[in-house]
């Protein structure tokens, strides 16, 4: 990981391996140091991991069905319950899916977490925690430890590894299964003490190396898929509070804008409202000062039939189409006046009652009409003195 930055804990205090270096750590209590971190992460030129004590973790492989892996953080805490003295709801998990229905797992305490955050404070924007023990270089057969400061930090597969104080090493190493082990390296300080952690058995697989964890660090390559514990109530939040520091006048104007506009609608809509109610009601008494009686349902629609009936429509001839043909045809015969006229829409026919100087009138009245495409019949005839008086029923279209 030679162009990463690791940032390391060792208690309360903070230590850091710039890019590159194999050496020992640097500390962040230094001002310069401080300062180089800082302006590294605001850069953004290599990557910052924050390496998470191994002693502190737990790293485990597990597998899951496929119903369980569609909820596989909510069911972590149960499957691992029994493994751990701490309470489950203490216990913080973050998972890896790898192969089939593998996951990788690492579990830490909450408390741990709240202190890791704490002293990383003055360092935001490392994104990536990773288990030191899977920052160690590692290929497949090897068990790769480094020694140093009491404690022993091992690796011994892609994503399986732990920390223990150097005398309870033994005993961890006992419980591997070491029977594919190709070779034991171990990066430490003093050969003789180092080796002497190496039983019997893997001593011709020994390959000791001098240097500490920033050695090893120049050797381990980059994992395609980091087991990051930056999960669930950790991960990565949207900057709300910068965004809506940013946004919050215009986020304001634009709701003041919304709220007048509507406001404003309402306002019309009142009016408009206020305006067709005024207009419904002349309406209506429109329709009364021409139908003063009978139901009045839409008068709006009963006045349109109305006119549709005096007007007529299509092919039809409405009333005031038979009145302007009979006016016409009534001028023309000498001496005679219409005395009334009535027309039923619902029929579409029109009874005139005329006087007429004699029968002779009358009837030439009646061919007349008849001749312009009205259907007339002459109802009733009778003398009035020296005149005569008819009633006809007329109807557009011949006999």
């Amino acid at each position: 990981m030679r162009d990463s930055a690791v940032v390391r804990c060792s208690g309360a205090e903070l230590l850091w391996y710039p890019p590159g270096h194999g050496g020992g750590p640097l500390p962040l209590q230094d001002a310069v140091q401080r300062a180089q971190l800082q302006q590294l992460l605001r850069s953004g030129k290599a990557p910052v991991i924050f390496a998470v004590p191994g002693t502190e973790v737990r790293l485990q492989q597990l597998r899951f069905s496929a119903k369980q892996k569609r909820h596989v953080a909510k069911s972590l805490p149960y499957t691992m319950e029994e493994e751990f003295a701490s309470d489950i709801d203490e216990l913080h998990f973050s998972s890896l899916p790898l192969r089939e229905d593998k996951f990788a797992v690492a579990a830490t305490e909450h408390a741990r977490v709240a202190h890791w955050l704490a002293l990383l404070e003055d360092f935001p924007g490392i994104k990536q925690w990773v288990p030191e023990p899977l920052l160690l270089p590692w290929r497949e057969g090897e068990l790769t430890l480094v020694v140093e400061a009491g404690l022993v930090v091992a690796r011994f597969g892609e994503y399986d590894g732990f920390a223990v104080e150097t005398e309870l090493f033994p005993a961890m190493l006992a419980a591997l299964d070491l029977a594919g082990l190709n070779a034991l390296i171990i990066y430490g300080h003093d050969q003789a003490a180092d080796s002497g952690l190496a039983p019997a058995e893997l001593r011709d697989k020994l390959q000791w190396r001098q240097g500490g964890f920033g050695s090893a660090l120049l050797l381990s390559r980059e994992a395609p898929r980091a087991l990051n514990l930056l999960q669930g109530r950790y991960g990565p939040k949207l900057p709300l509070d910068r965004w809506w520091r940013q946004w919050r006048w215009p986020a304001a104007a634009l709701s003041t804008a919304f709220l007048l506009q509507v406001v404003a609608a309402y306002a019309d809509y009142r009016q408009l409202d206020a305006e067709n109610l005024r207009l419904r009601q002349d309406i209506e008494t429109v329709y009364r000062l021409a139908v003063p009686e009978g139901a009045v349902a839409d008068p709006e629609r009963q006045l349109r039939n109305k006119l549709g009936q005096l007007r007529g429509s299509g092919q039809e001839t409405g009333l005031l189409g038979l009145i302007e043909q009979v006016g016409q045809a009534v001028q023309a015969q000498p001496n005679t006046r219409i005395r009334s006229l009535t027309f039923s829409g619902a029929r579409g026919d029109l009874r005139l009652n005329l006087l007429a100087p004699d029968f002779k009138v009358v009837e030439q009245l009646r061919s007349k009409l008849n001749q312009d495409g009205l259907q007339t019949t002459v109802e009733s005839s009778n003398a009035e003195g020296s005149r005569v008086r008819a009633r006809m029923k007329i109807q557009a279209g011949p006999l």
